[in-house]
C-alpha cells in the first residue's frame, strides 16, 4: 500500500510569555476563572486563534514579547494597553461572576477579543475605534465565541463597532472571498487609516459596501 500522503505541519505562530496577576483572590470572579480555565492554555490559544485570522506565518508580528493578564474588580468587561513589545490585559472580575451560567464561554470569547487588539494593526493609530473593535468581535464571532444575545442587525453606521461592524465585515469576508478581513488589517500596517482601503480590497467604497449589506438585511437576503 502507498503511505498516507504527508499532513500539513501546524503552523508556528511566536507565542510570547505570559504573566498572570489575580488582584482579589477572594472575589467570586476569581474562583469562577480559576474553576473554568487554565490561564497559559487559554493565552495560548487565543494568540493561535488571532494570528490564524489575522496573519499568515510569514506576516504575522513578531513584536509582541509578553502579554499579562490581570484580573481585576472593575466596571466594564476588559481593556487591553501597552508598548509594541509588552502588553496588559485588564479583565474585569465582576463581570466574571455576572457571566457565572456561562463563565467559561464568556471568558474566553472576551481574552480571544482582547488578544486581537494586542496584534492588530490600526492604521498609524487612524484607525476608527468601531472598527477596531469590530475586527476584535470579527474574530471571537469566527472562532465560534460569540455570546448568545448577539444578533446580526445593521445599526445607524458601519462603525457603530462591536458585534454590530463584526458581522458586517463577516459580509464582507463571505462576499468577497476568505481573507479579505485580514487583507484590510495588513492594509493599515504601516499607513495612517483611510477609508478608501475598502476600495482597495474589495473595489467598492464603503457607503456602497455598508448599502448593500442593509439591503441584503432587509430582504433577508444575507
Amino acid at each position: 500500500m502507498p503511505p498516507p500522503p504527508p499532513h500539513e505541519p501546524e503552523p508556528k505562530w511566536p507565542i510570547p510569555t505570559f504573566h498572570f496577576y489575580i488582584q482579589d483572590l477572594a472575589h467570586p470572579g476569581a474562583k469562577l476563572f480559576l474553576d473554568h480555565v487554565r490561564p497559559d492554555i487559554a493565552l495560548r490559544d487565543a494568540v493561535i486563534t488571532v494570528c490564524s485570522w489575522l496573519y499568515t506565518p510569514d506576516t504575522v508580528p513578531t513584536n509582541v514579547q509578553c502579554i499579562s493578564l490581570v484580573l481585576r474588580p472593575m466596571p466594564g468587561v476588559a481593556h487591553t494597553f501597552g508598548s509594541p513589545t509588552h502588553k496588559e490585559i485588564h479583565f474585569s472580575l465582576d463581570h466574571i461572576r455576572n457571566s457565572e451560567s456561562r463563565a467559561r464561554e464568556e471568558i474566553l470569547g472576551v481574552l480571544t477579543h482582547e488578544m486581537v487588539h494586542c496584534y492588530q494593526y490600526n492604521g498609524l493609530g487612524k484607525t476608527p475605534g468601531g472598527l477596531i473593535e469590530g475586527i476584535a468581535d470579527w474574530v471571537r464571532l469566527n472562532a465560534g465565541k460569540a455570546p448568545p444575545h448577539w444578533k446580526r442587525e445593521a445599526g445607524d453606521k458601519w462603525d457603530a463597532g462591536y458585534q454590530a461592524t463584526a458581522y458586517f465585515l463577516d459580509w464582507i469576508e463571505k462576499r468577497y472571498g476568505s481573507g479579505t478581513i485580514r487583507e484590510l488589517n495588513a492594509a493599515m500596517k504601516d499607513k495612517e487609516y483611510d477609508e478608501h482601503v475598502f476600495k482597495d480590497v474589495t473595489g467598492r467604497k464603503i457607503s456602497k459596501l455598508w448599502k448593500l449589506y442593509k439591503e441584503g438585511l432587509e430582504g433577508h437576503g444575507l
